[in-house]
């Protein structure tokens, strides 16, 4: 009877400890957010926020993954098609989505897009090696130039300021569109002669590209690049601050963007909530994790660059910290 009593006890244990775990697993709430390229600041991004969020899942249930994508572009219709969760994406593409401008015309505007927070500043960043011939922005005319993959951020950047120039892929001896992986390779392969890339810094990318070959960041400025700037509230003038990068002491003049964190309404408040508190919770901790996040300021992550209207969730913790109102 004991022997008896003892089996069905573990059994009971047994069945009581799968139902608990089966419990928890159906409890737990899977997340994706979309990032860029892997030697990108947008896959950090991505990485950084999972970890934050990682770190106390078993307390909040939520799961975080964030695999490498084309980036904003893509990430943006990764969310229209509930593919992913959130996404990092380009000031300028997160305006014209939500806006239905641009190359986001023809499917109307994204009016479920839901803004968390602003990242990093992004400069666009062009970079030629030392023997092209390229010294200036204007200079890019006549010569073979990685112009970004279709669906990334810098693609779209790059076709708004060709069409401000007057320019089309024409006007290049070469206009490939490679990803941001392979472009640094492809500089100093000699297959072409610059690169174009809008990103934080300092980036992986650049470092490979400025070490492995003799290569300099070129100006973008000029009447134009003025004009352009001040016609969209998304774009504002940079400078990338010399010595980051192997014979590049000086200051470049350049404009660019910002990386705002996005969601979508059909996502869940909690999960939201849940992100964004795992993130400013640790805010220091999140900050020593990239180069890149070491000035961020939780007054201009929530302010700067967010063009659609800040997720319920989002807001709710805003609100408990004070920082806005409802």
């Amino acid at each position: 009877m004991k022997r008896l009593s003892l089996a069905a006890a573990v059994t009971g244990i047994v069945l009581g400890a799968t139902a608990f775990s089966t419990q928890a697993v159906a409890e737990q709430k899977y997340i994706t957010i979309g990032t860029g390229g892997q030697t990108g600041v947008y896959y950090v991004v991505g990485q950084s926020v999972c970890r934050m969020v990682n770190r106390n899942s078993d307390e909040h249930g939520v799961r975080c993954n964030a695999p490498s994508t084309g980036g904003s572009v893509a990430n943006v219709n990764g969310m229209k098609n509930a593919e992913l969760d959130m996404g990092v994406v380009q000031s300028d593409v997160h305006y014209r989505a939500y806006n239905g401008e641009g190359n986001f015309e023809e499917e109307g505007a994204w009016e479920e897009m839901r803004s968390v927070f602003t990242m990093h500043g992004e400069p666009l960043t062009v970079v030629a090696r030392a023997d092209s011939g390229i010294t200036d922005f204007t200079d890019l005319k006549g010569k073979r130039v990685n112009i970004g993959n279709p669906g990334s951020g810098q693609r779209n950047t790059m076709d708004v300021v060709m069409n401000t120039m007057g320019w089309t892929v024409e006007d290049f001896a070469l206009a490939s569109q490679l990803d941001a992986a392979e472009q640094a390779s492809a500089l100093a392969d000699n297959n072409i002669d610059a690169m174009v890339y809008v990103v934080g810094h300092p980036n992986g990318s650049i470092q490979e590209a400025t070490t492995t070959v003799d290569a300099k960041l070129v100006s973008v400025s000029g009447a134009e690049i003025d004009e352009l700037v001040d016609a969209y509230p998304y774009y504002t003038r940079s400078v990338i601050p010399g010595g980051l990068y192997r014979g590049n002491d000086e200051d470049v003049p350049t404009f660019g963007v910002a990386a705002t964190f996005v969601s979508h309404a059909s996502v869940d408040d909690e999960t939201i909530y849940q992100t964004v508190k795992a993130v400013f919770d640790n805010f220091d901790r999140f900050k020593r994790l990239h180069p890149a996040f070491a000035n961020l300021k939780e007054a201009d992550m929530i302010a700067d660059g967010l063009t659609a209207p800040i997720h319920d969730g989002a807001m709710r913790y805003y609100v408990e910290r004070g920082w806005m109102q409802e």
